[in-house]
């Protein structure tokens, strides 16, 4: 198989992600939620093409390439399907990886602020009510302005309750740790599912903790670990999830970033067709 681009990598990890089960919780290719379903994830991962190839030539900020992704995926019903994820890719494929990437990320500016709000704004995502920035709020692009606020200043503030933007602050080290596990698997496709649930067993996840309370995800966690134990199974634990709208947004945008780094690094995830 030839090497495939950055924005082509970004597009297969974002597939292959959503394709992967049993994901519990989560939408896959045996799931759907009642207003998403896997088709729209899948058509998002093919509409976001062109803000990839932007960020893979660098013709725009970083902020730039976040507000056109979300731009071209928000013609569909399914919602926000891939926010978290680009926040991952987007300095990723920028930087040609994490070291690229954390320099991408350190010299973010005000513009790059500004066009991630209003990219949020285009979204079904919304700001915790303690968040001091409101995206709805026309005086939150005048205080971004008037405290000179970056991208990176934007993401800082909210790593303590996000495990997404932790990752700009910690090396990616999450989505290094997938990336690692799939490089060593012996199998390409089940190696995501297996991956998934490494930090599932390991680490809160944060959506699940703003929808549900840390309690719950711990919870969660625990379920995992009896997974990975042989003590129950995936298939039981993903359809308690769905029944209980848990699902553990958060590390499959983290799963999306580590799948990236892997193809970027050689994996081959057409190394095993069993299921």
């Amino acid at each position: 198989m030839r090497s495939m681009r950055r924005s082509e990598c970004a597009q297969i990890a974002m597939m292959l992600e959503v394709c992967a089960y049993p994901k519990p919780g989560n939408v896959d290719r045996c799931h759907d939620y009642e207003d998403t379903w896997l088709e729209h994830f899948l058509a998002s991962a093919i509409l976001a093409r062109p803000a990839f190839v932007t960020a893979e030539y660098s013709t725009a900020g970083l902020g730039a390439c976040l507000k056109e992704a979300v731009s071209l995926t928000a013609v569909h019903e399914g919602g926000n399907t891939h926010f978290g994820a680009y926040i991952l890719l987007f300095p990723l494929i920028m930087g040609d990886g994490i070291e690229g990437a954390l320099d991408i990320t350190a010299r973010t500016t005000v513009e790059d602020a500004l066009n991630f709000y209003e990219a949020f704004g285009l979204t079904e995502v919304r700001m915790n009510k303690t968040d001091d920035l409101d995206v709805n709020d026309p005086e939150s692009a005048r205080h971004i302005r008037d405290e000179k606020l970056t991208l990176k200043d934007i993401i800082s503030y909210s790593a303590p309750g996000d495990m997404v933007c932790r990752e700009w602050l910690n090396g990616f080290a999450l989505s290094r740790r997938v990336a690692d596990f799939l490089l060593a698997a012996p199998d390409g496709k089940q190696a995501i599912v297996r991956a998934f649930f490494s930090l599932l067993e390991s680490e809160p996840d944060t959506f699940i903790i703003k929808k549900h309370g840390r309690d719950i995800a711990e919870w969660t966690m625990k379920q995992a670990k009896e997974v990975s134990a042989g003590i129950r199974s995936a298939e039981d634990f993903d359809e308690e999830c769905l029944a209980r709208g848990i699902n553990p947004g958060s590390i499959a945008d983290i799963t999306i970033a580590g799948i990236y780094l892997a193809l970027r690094e050689g994996w081959n995830w057409e190394s095993s067709q069993t299921a």
